[in-house]
């Protein structure tokens, strides 16, 4: 009986070491993602103005820049939703990555419409971050380098969140 038992356990043992190894398997596909499939699935997201993907998509704590000024989370879904990408190409893409973050800057000809304003689709510079939180790639940054059209004579003021 004595080593039935102590079958039966090393049995349990040798189950739960690879149902545990298998697991980790996954944890490792998802951080070996590449920042072109991220990218990907960040254009895919605003050309849809799939306002919900892009919620589980972008983490707290995410900051964009573009032309008009910074924006949070919220006013990033805001702006994803407004949007109108009939089509887009990217080009030149080049990612990095670092642990748990992966940074990529590529150039994106977009044919858009924003706030019923047709923009130019000649090409410009976008860098996107995204990081990886609880073995799921999240977005938690991204510039939008395109280039003033016209400078405003105005002062920006700048809010922060302050560290207490």
């Amino acid at each position: 009986m004595k080593k039935i038992t102590l079958l039966s356990f090393a049995l349990l043992l040798t189950a739960s070491f690879f149902m545990f190894s298998c697991g980790s398997d996954a944890k490792k596909e998802v951080k070996e993602q590449s920042g072109e499939e991220l990218v990907n699935q960040l254009w895919t997201i605003l050309q849809n103005s799939d306002t919900a993907a892009a919620d589980s998509f972008i983490t707290e704590g995410f900051q964009a820049v573009h032309e008009d000024g910074a924006n949070n989370k919220e006013q990033e879904l805001a702006l994803i939703a407004g949007l109108n990408i009939d089509t887009y190409s990217i080009a030149n893409l080049v990612s990095t990555q670092n642990n748990n973050v992966i940074v990529t800057t590529y150039m994106v000809s977009v044919e858009e419409t924003i706030e019923g304003e047709r923009l130019s689709k000649a090409p410009a510079a976008r860098m996107s971050v995204f990081v990886e939180e609880d073995g799921a790639w999240k977005w938690i940054s991204h510039a939008n380098l395109k280039p003033l059209e016209q400078v405003s004579d105005t002062t920006a003021v700048v809010e922060t969140d302050s560290i207490q």
